[in-house]
């Protein structure tokens, strides 16, 4: 019995029109790009703060009290401790998101849009070589439980200053979080084990 479809044959087309619409999404991860580079501003402007601040310069010690949203009971005079934790941990959260941004602008792009033929490229990275939307979503799902811890810190390191109702329902919410994630590699892992 011959294949219908020869190999080399020219695409119908509605099909060729269909396939080839995944390049749609290529402005998308352009816009992501442009997002990380924001990112990656505000990571600066921040750190610079942070170092001015760790000299003395007084309105760049306002802009991280005003930027984590740290309010004390005391005027601030300078650096202490919790503005130092808050603010790193902040950088940490931009560090993380980035991370985010990149797994889904080269794992999305490879897995949707186009092969980027990195198999001999010294810089790949190691997931990338067996990523497809499965293993993306458990990826992506650990990266966001992650951020979210970051949130959780920051919001439980400056308790005084948040609602109880704020802090149980970013409790509730990373919860929520942690089992969808379980949830995401469970079912992954179902799947895979039934194709087997």
């Amino acid at each position: 019995m011959t294949d219908p479809v020869k190999a080399g044959a020219p695409i119908r087309p509605l099909p060729n029109l269909i396939f080839a619409s995944r390049w749609l999404q290529l402005p998308l991860y352009i816009g992501l790009i442009a997002a990380q580079a924001i990112y990656v501003f505000h990571f600066w402007v921040e750190l610079v703060h942070l170092i001015e601040a760790a000299f003395g310069n007084e309105a760049a010690l306002q802009k991280l009290i005003t930027s984590i949203g740290y309010k004390g009971d005391t005027t601030v005079n300078g650096l202490n401790e919790t503005i130092i934790m808050l603010v790193v941990l902040a950088l940490i959260d931009v560090v993380m998101i980035s991370n985010l941004l990149i797994m889904v602008i080269v794992g999305g792009y490879e897995t949707f849009v186009s092969r980027m033929n990195l198999e001999s490229h010294p810089d790949q990275p190691e997931w990338l070589s067996h990523v497809n939307a499965s293993v993306l979503k458990v990826k992506l799902a650990t990266a966001i439980i992650g951020i979210s811890s970051i949130h959780l810190l920051k919001t439980f390191i400056n308790a005084g200053n948040y609602d109880v109702k704020v802090l149980m329902w970013q409790t509730i919410i990373h919860i929520t979080f942690l089992f969808s994630a379980l949830a995401i590699a469970l079912a992954d892992r179902l799947m895979s084990h039934d194709k087997h």
